[in-house]
């Protein structure tokens, strides 16, 4: 093994080893491990090289940073050609023995090797200074040129939330796993905190505006050059780059000399783009505003949508900021998908005793906190950094002050300043209003400053303000802006510069509520679409929060937008659904939450009764999915304490999100529900721990005010039977509750079902009844099952994850199922059936003909359960999800399956993963999905031949999963992978191999599967772990994943990926 000589005679030595490291990784590659070992690295060093890099270039890279940095002088280029020879490597000896006599020669300014590397340290550390300099200390108030910070005085950690499905194991995250909270990005390189396999290559920060993304990007950044974060050490050049100073056309090197070096002949724009290329994985983009970067800028062909889609250094780490209206996911797709919520209470109280501190006056944060303790429109609004710095500083002002809306709490910054304006100027302030000089020149500013808006841009040039002949002076001395030269190297100009985004939103909405008097809203905001209304919505919410009649033109707008938009939309579309819902239906709903959202903030902002007729207007399904502290909270509040008969929605839905307080909760629902609203569609899904009696009965006296409560949900709870009693004598007072889910609630067991089942006859119309592991076994399914039959209207019955059930327990469901007419989806999962237990379920559910969803999942049923169920499956023909995964099932029992589905012409999901299919019974069973069904064949005369000669295509079924099979081997795949593309509506595909021993895929079977992707359209996730291909074969998967329009997900064993294979593709994850 090699080790260290000391210092040596060869130009390059120690420090200037790293002058070799770009030609050997480039050489080295898929042999990073031997080199490794003989380099002294231990195993455990090793496997973390490994996970935190994407390819084996960037893991010798990383090995050989790793090397000099544990050895330093001891580094030199001998102890390196040594290793590489020990590791039988003897072509990059030879290689580096080359470069070595090149090097021994002159070498002119910007060659390679030793004056590169130099150049390279040279421009690191260039970038730390730059940013200590220009990010550590700023001024958060424009007007005040002595109140300085440093980014630690007022800096508190964010929660971040992880939006994306990306970051979930499994297809259906439960409740719990929906938020997740991250103390830093650092957890984002945790496999088991995000579900990736690999270090993510793009993440998207999203947060509304004033959220503190600058602020967080700008610590972000000091810490990684200082690497105190996992940024920070895995990457060696960090660049921070403001997109509002990115012009069209600037190439990604003229915006790293642009704004992240100061300016030094040694560091030129082309030895920016050789540093860039030579250190590529080791580079980390920190992006800041997407939502600030010019329109021209973001167009096809630009240098940044290049960069996030992975044109220009695709083996770089980029984390971009954004408002979420921007959409970033056009030109990327990101690994994590991160949202910067705002403070916590904890937060909150830190951050106020940080920003005292500073201003000395560490006696008001103590004050200001029992204040906002009281005030519940405060505490919505505090939850943004910016908004809670701007209260603390009217706090320090005037205690006396009075907070209750975003635009109000910028009216009285506005005043203040104004006051302190007049009062240096001597000039008289005005008991009320502005003085009228100011208020004119205000006025003028904000149409400036909604045309810079309109253009998307946050900057004012100088010139271009002079033109209007605006006393821009005025405004400098007031502090609503500042003047600055650009940072900008490039494009060097005198620029205004609002103290924050929000308020050239203010001023602009202040503007555009005056001129609504005379002007059409739709001409002067251009609210063409309802992406539009999105991008423009802290600008609505301001102009809404100035004059009565703007708000109401403003809603009749979106009310007519709705109309345009949502007039296809069902309530049912917004409940839980057990078979896949299309993808346009899915956007529109999510298009739909954030309308609502958005009008709820204006309801916050101007709580009168003509802006709530409009509200009811344009929301007929009303839907809170937020915290019960937000500005949302607030508007609904309002709006159903002024609900009557006559302007009761159609549906409302609140939802309080995991981690809220169950008596916060129900103190917020008591004062929402202050008097009976009879007549009021509710469905509440509620969290905390109701684990008491005293707290159910407190959500029971609310509840007693909406007895048109539709639907409860009081999974993961903490839910016991004696917690439970209170709320099913409550079952009197919500005779019309139609859905009910307990899940999840493990302490509820047989002495819970007990509970339950008395109250079951006071709730006649439940259709709907959750009832996932809660402990229940034989014993209380079959005192359950009696009290069932005041149900007989139940359509969803879920009774998975009660392991103790048994055929025992099944045997009396079974006895009460026939009656249930109705029934449409069942779920009898993982609750111990066996054979006996099928043929005992089988009978009842012949009667069961609407039945559209059953799951028999880890039953062991075996092929004689799947026998008996098979021979009844022509009963039930409007079967879309069948689900038999772990069942114990083989080629026997599938063959009769195969002969039941051409009777299931509607079937959409079919699972029948991780059992003991051989080749035969899986080929056999997708050649049966895509032949005509018996049903189609008999409707055709026997003359016409077209359906039995010509190609035929199953357009029905959408999710097909027949991974995990242990008798599948790679011959079977790839036939499934020649027949697959006669399945054109998939979206989901998993044929994985047997977990136990992979399946080996030809590269003719590959090639196969890599042609069958283009025609399946709809694809949006394919697995294929514990498979191997060759080189070849795998290349052309990726590459026709990566090319699929609509595939976001290709699942892959890290260890069968082929040596030296190309793993950068933006969809593929490593497992």
């Amino acid at each position: 093994m090699a080790e260290g000589h000391g210092a040596a005679g060869h130009p390059g030595e120690s420090a200037g080893v790293r002058a070799y490291f770009y030609s050997t990784k480039e050489k080295v590659s898929s042999d990073w491990k031997d080199l490794a070992f003989h380099l002294g690295l231990e195993q455990p060093d090793i496997d973390n090289i490994e996970g935190r890099n994407r390819d084996d270039k960037s893991r010798c890279m990383d090995l050989l940073e790793e090397w000099l940095k544990h050895n330093g002088e001891r580094a030199t280029i001998e102890v390196l050609m040594e290793a590489l020879s020990e590791a039988n490597l003897q072509s990059v000896v030879d290689g580096l023995r080359r470069k070595l006599q090149e090097l021994s020669s002159p070498v002119p300014v910007g060659a390679a090797g030793t004056e590169s590397s130099s150049l390279t340290g040279v421009f690191q550390k260039s970038v730390k200074k730059y940013y200590e300099l220009k990010l550590s200390h700023f001024k958060p108030l424009i007007w005040n040129d002595n109140f300085t910070l440093t980014l630690s005085d007022i800096f508190t950690q964010l929660e971040l939330v992880p939006t994306s499905e990306k970051q979930f194991k499994t297809s259906e995250p439960t409740k719990e796993e929906q938020r997740k909270e991250l103390k830093s990005l650092d957890d984002l390189f945790k496999p088991d905190v995000t579900g990736l396999s690999i270090a993510p290559r793009c993440i998207l920060i999203e947060g509304e505006a004033g959220g503190g993304k600058t602020t967080f990007l700008s610590k972000e950044a000091l810490d990684a050059v200082s690497q105190k974060t996992e940024l920070g050490k895995r990457h060696s050049t960090v660049l921070f780059i403001r997109l509002r100073e990115v012009n069209e056309w600037e190439t990604i090197e003229q915006m790293v000399w642009d704004q992240c070096v100061p300016k030094r002949k040694d560091v030129t724009i082309e030895s920016i783009e050789t540093i860039l290329e030579q250190n590529e994985s080791h580079v980390l983009f920190l992006l800041d505003g997407y939502d600030e970067l010019r329109p021209e800028a973001r167009a096809a062909g630009q240098a940044i949508p290049k960069l996030l889609s992975g044109k220009l250094y695709p083996n770089s780490t980029i984390v971009i900021t954004s408002r979420p209206s921007a959409r970033v996911q056009q030109h990327t797709r990101p690994d994590c998908h991160v949202h910067i919520m705002g403070f916590s209470e904890v937060h909150v109280e830190k951050y106020m005793q940080q920003y005292f501190a500073v201003v000395k006056k560490q006696e008001l944060a103590e004050k200001l906190a029992e204040h906002v303790e009281d005030n519940e429109l405060l505490n919505s609004l505090i939850q943004t950094p910016i908004f809670l710095m701007l209260v603390c500083l009217l706090w320090e002002e005037d205690q006396e002050m009075v907070f209750r809306t975003m635009t109000g709490l910028y009216d009285n910054l506005l005043t203040c300043l104004v006051r302190k304006y007049c009062e240096r100027e001597g000039v008289d302030m005005p008991t009320k209003g502005l003085p009228t000089e100011v208020a004119e020149s205000l006025l003028q500013f904000g149409k400036l400053a909604l045309e810079a808006l309109l253009r998307n841009e946050t900057l004012l040039d100088l010139t271009e303000v002079e033109k209007e002949k605006i006393n821009w002076e005025f405004l400098l001395k007031l502090g609503v802006v500042s003047l600055e030269v650009s940072s900008s190297k490039l494009h060097p100009r005198k620029q205004l510069n609002f103290s924050h985004k929000t308020m050239q939103e203010f001023l602009a909405g202040r503007y555009v509520a005056h001129a609504l008097v005379n002007q059409d809203i739709v001409e002067l905001l251009q609210l063409t679409s309802i992406t539009k209304v999105f991008e423009l919505s802290n600008l609505l919410q301001f102009t809404c929060g100035c004059d009565s009649r703007a708000a109401q033109a403003v809603m009749e707008e979106l009310s007519k937008s709705s109309r345009r938009e949502f007039t296809h939309l069902r309530p049912e579309h917004f409940e839980r659904e057990d078979v896949p819902k299309d993808q346009d239906m899915q956007k529109s709903c999510k298009t739909y939450k954030r309308f609502a959202a958005l009008c709820l903030n204006i309801l916050s902002e101007r709580q009168e009764p003509e802006v709530l007729q409009d509200i009811s207007q344009a929301l007929p399904i009303v839907i809170l999915d937020s915290s019960i502290n937000s500005r949302e909270a607030t508007g609904l509040k309002y709006h159903i304490q002024n609900l009557h008969s006559a302007n009761l929605p159609d549906r409302l839905i609140l939802k309080v999100p995991t981690g809220t307080d169950s008596r916060d909760t129900v103190q917020y629902l008591q004062q929402c529900f202050t008097t009976s609203l009879p007549g009021l569609k509710l469905d509440l899904g509620l969290s905390g721990q109701f684990d008491s009696p005293d707290e159910t009965a407190r959500l029971v006296s609310v509840l007693k005010n909406v007895p048109g409560l539709r639907a409860l949900d009081l999974s993961l709870t903490h839910l016991t039977a004696s917690s439970l009693q209170p709320l099913v004598q409550g079952f009197s007072h919500m005779s019309l509750l139609e859905e009910l889910d307990l899940s999840s609630n493990l302490y509820l067991g047989d002495a819970g079902m007990e509970v339950l089942q008395v109250g079951l006859s006071s709730v006649p119309h439940l259709a709907v009844l959750r009832l996932q592991a809660v402990s229940m076994t034989a014993v209380g399914m079959s005192s359950l099952a009696p009290y069932l039959h005041h149900l007989l209207g139940l359509r969803i019955l879920d009774i998975s994850n009660n392991t103790k059930i048994g055929d025992t327990g099944l045997e009396s469901l079974t006895t009460i199922i026939p009656i249930f007419t109705a029934m449409q989806v069942l779920v009898l999962c993982n609750i111990d059936i066996s054979p006996t237990g099928m043929r005992t379920l089988v009978p009842a559910l012949c009667q069961l003909t609407r039945l559209i969803k059953l799951d028999i999942s880890y039953n062991a049923i075996g092929d004689p359960g799947l026998e008996c169920l098979a021979a009844i499956l022509h009963h039930l023909t409007a079967m879309k999800v069948l689900l038999l995964k772990h069942t114990c099932i083989s080629d026997r029992g599938i063959s009769s399956l195969i002969k039941a589905l051409p009777h299931l012409v509607q079937l959409q999901v079919l699972n029948v993963s991780d059992n003991y299919i051989g080749d035969s019974g899986i080929v056999s069973l997708v050649q049966t999905l895509f032949q005509p069904s018996s049903l189609e064949m008999a409707q055709n005369l026997p003359s016409d031949k077209s359906l039995t000669t010509a190609p035929h295509c199953n357009t029905t079924l959408q999710e097909l999963n027949i991974e995990w099979n242990r008798r599948v081997t790679g011959a079977g795949l790839g036939r499934v992978a020649q027949l697959i593309s006669a399945l054109p509506a998939l979206t989901r595909l998993n044929m994985s191999g047997p977990w136990d021993t992979p399946a080996h895929l030809s590269d003719t079977a590959a090639m196969a599967l890599a042609e069958a992707l283009p025609r399946l359209p709809a694809l949006e996730r394919l697995d294929l772990w514990d498979i191997s291909m060759e080189p070849a074969g795998f290349q052309a998967v990726v590459q026709a994943a990566e090319e699929h329009p609509s595939l976001e997900w290709l699942y892959y064993s890290r260890w069968l990926v082929p040596e030296g294979a190309d793993t950068t593709a933006s969809c593929l994850r490593l497992g």
